[in-house]
C-alpha cells in the first residue's frame, strides 16, 4: 500500500502539469481579451489610432500579456509553487484572497447538499433493490427519473416564482446568504436566518444528485445480493436485515465510492447556475464572472484548484476501495 501511494502521489505531478498546460493554452487561445474588455468599459474615449495602440501596449505590459504564451505559463507556474495565483485583471486583488472569500460560502452549500444526497439516496437505493418489481419500486423509479430529468435552472425559477414572493407564496428569500442587518443578530437568530436563505439553493443542488446516486446504489446492491455468499448467508438463517446491511451493503458501495472521488472538486467548484440565480457569491459565481471578463489569473486559479482536487479525489477513491472491499489489493502478493 505504501509503495502504491508513493507512485500515485508522484504521478500527480506530471498529470497536473499536463492539465494546467492545456488549460492555460486553451484560455489564451479563446476568443476575447481582457485588454479589449478594459477598453470597452473605459470611461474616457480614445480619439486616434495612435492613442489606441499606445493604450493597448501599456495595458499588455501591465498585465504581462506582451510576452510569449510559454513564458507567461512558466512565470505562472513559478508563482503557483508558493500558492500565488497572481492578481485579478478585473480589480487587481490577489486571486488567492478572492478564492478564500468565496470558498466558505460554496463549502456551506455543497457540504449540506452532499450530506443530504448520501443520507437519502443510499437508503432509497437499498430499499428499491430489495423490493424489485413491486409497486413501491416502480413508484420510486418513476419519481427518481422525473427528478433527474428536470433542469436545475428551471426548478430554481419555479421555486422563485412560487415560493419567493411571486404571485403565490412569499416563504423564502430569493437572493443572498443572510438578511440585511444579519451581523447584528444573535447567533441563534443568525443561524436560523442563514438556514432560511439556504433552503431553495440547497434543494436545487440536491435533487439531481439524489436521483442519480439512488440508481447507482440500487444497481450495485442488486448485483451484490445475487452473489453466492449472499445466498449462503440466507441459508444459514440470518435475518434479511443482517444479510443486507452486514454482508451486502459493504461490497455494493464500490460504484458509490467511485462517484465520491469526483465530488471533491465539485465540492469547492460550486454551481455556476444556482449561485448566479440566487445571487450567492461563491466559487461558481466568481468563476462565471471571471469568464465573462476574461480574467485569466482568476480562471487559472480556479482550474488549478479543481484539477488538483480531482486528482486527490481519484486517489482517495482508490484507497477507499481497499477499505470497502479487503479483496482489492494494490500490490502483488509474494
Amino acid at each position: 500500500m505504501k509503495a502504491y501511494l508513493i507512485r500515485r502521489l508522484l504521478l500527480v505531478i506530471p498529470t497536473f502539469l499536463g492539465i494546467s498546460m492545456i488549460s492555460f493554452a486553451v484560455i489564451q487561445l479563446a476568443p476575447g481579451s481582457p485588454i479589449y474588455m478594459k477598453l470597452r468599459t473605459a470611461e474616457q474615449g480614445i480619439s486616434t489610432d495612435a492613442n489606441t495602440q499606445e493604450i493597448l501596449r501599456q495595458t499588455k505590459e501591465l498585465y504581462g500579456l506582451d510576452q510569449p504564451i510559454p513564458i507567461q505559463y512558466v512565470k505562472w507556474l513559478g508563482r503557483l509553487v508558493t500558492l500565488d495565483f497572481g492578481e485579478s485583471f478585473k480589480d487587481h486583488r490577489p486571486v488567492r484572497d478572492k478564492i478564500l472569500e468565496a470558498l466558505p460560502i460554496t463549502l456551506q452549500l455543497n457540504i449540506i447538499s452532499i450530506f443530504l444526497v448520501y443520507l437519502i439516496s443510499i437508503p432509497i437505493g437499498v430499499y428499491s433493490s430489495t423490493h424489485q418489481r413491486t409497486w413501491s419500486d416502480t413508484f420510486i423509479t418513476i419519481g427518481l427519473f422525473v427528478l433527474y430529468s428536470m433542469p436545475s435552472f428551471w426548478v430554481a425559477m419555479l421555486l422563485l416564482y412560487f415560493f419567493g414572493g411571486g404571485e403565490w407564496f412569499n416563504w423564502f428569500p430569493v437572493s443572498g446568504m443572510n438578511s440585511i442587518g444579519a451581523e447584528n443578530f444573535s447567533w441563534v437568530h443568525w443561524l436560523a436566518d442563514r438556514a432560511w436563505h439556504l433552503v431553495l439553493p440547497v434543494f436545487c443542488l440536491t435533487y439531481g444528485g439524489l436521483a442519480g446516486l439512488s440508481r447507482y446504489a440500487r444497481s450495485g446492491m442488486i448485483e451484490v445480493i445475487r452473489q453466492d455468499y449472499i445466498r449462503t448467508a440466507r441459508a444459514y438463517g440470518f435475518s434479511e436485515k443482517i444479510v443486507v446491511f452486514k454482508y451486502a451493503m459493504r461490497n455494493s458501495l464500490i460504484p458509490i465510492i467511485t462517484l465520491l472521488g469526483t465530488l471533491l472538486p465539485a465540492l469547492l467548484g460550486g454551481s455556476v447556475i444556482i449561485e448566479s440565480i440566487f445571487s450567492i457569491p461563491g466559487m461558481g459565481f466568481r468563476g462565471f464572472d471571471a469568464l465573462l471578463s476574461r480574467d485569466y489569473p482568476m480562471i487559472m486559479g480556479l482550474l488549478a484548484v479543481s484539477a488538483l482536487l480531482t486528482l486527490i479525489g481519484l486517489l482517495l477513491s482508490d484507497l477507499l476501495y481497499a477499505i470497502a472491499d479487503p479483496r482489492i489489493k494494490f500490490e502483488k502478493s509474494d
